[in-house]
């Protein structure tokens, strides 16, 4: 029973080794291959580290972004019903004066470690920012609701950027470590 257990041991040795013909050239060959898969594995191991810690800071980020907007959009409701309290019914007057959009997104990319991620930035025309200014009853609350979304819409728009970020750094750290446990459960034993 011994001599049928160490010959299993070695045809499956032998299956999962490279075939290799032995001799010194060869030799140099597998010791210059396995201090490349060393190396490729430690630097894509720093690369996981690193885009780990981000993904971590980036979470923590989206948790207190949707706290604020949580209390930011009650805060902005609360003051659209003040306005439409002090001013009446001004959808309309606001719907007709409108005629593009007074924000705009702008998108960049940031490099970490090699993966780019997305970051939305908002972009106002500011020549539509005093439209309302001119309106007799409650002027003053109109102008603190639309003030109030605005910072709102400024807060969505990161929030936005910060789930995009969050989704492609999710599949990086994915694919790396993949390739991280390719190299050390793999590619480190054939050599």
């Amino acid at each position: 029973t011994i001599s049928s257990s160490s010959s299993n041991t070695m045809s499956s040795d032998t299956k999962t080794r490279l075939p290799v013909l032995p001799s010194r050239m060869t030799l140099m060959q597998m010791k210059q291959r396995l201090v490349g898969a060393k190396k490729g594995f430690s630097l894509l191991k720093k690369k996981s580290d690193a885009l780990t810690m981000r993904f971590r800071a980036l979470l923590q980020k989206i948790s207190d972004t949707k706290t604020n907007v949580g209390t930011d959009f009650s805060e902005a409701s609360m003051s659209l019903a003040e306005a439409k309290f002090q001013a009446g019914d001004f959808s309309y007057a606001v719907m007709e004066s409108v005629e593009s959009a007074s924000v705009k997104v702008k998108v960049r990319a940031d490099n970490v470690a090699g993966v780019m991620l997305p970051v939305f930035e908002g972009q106002r025309d500011e020549k539509q920012a005093a439209e309302l200014a001119g309106l007799a009853r409650g002027g003053d609350r109109v102008r603190l609701c639309r003030k109030k979304y605005e910072d709102l819409l400024d807060m969505l728009i990161t929030l936005a950027g910060l789930q995009t970020s969050f989704l492609t750094l999710d599949l990086a750290i994915k694919v790396t470590n993949r390739r991280v446990n390719a190299l050390e459960k793999v590619v480190q034993p054939r050599i």
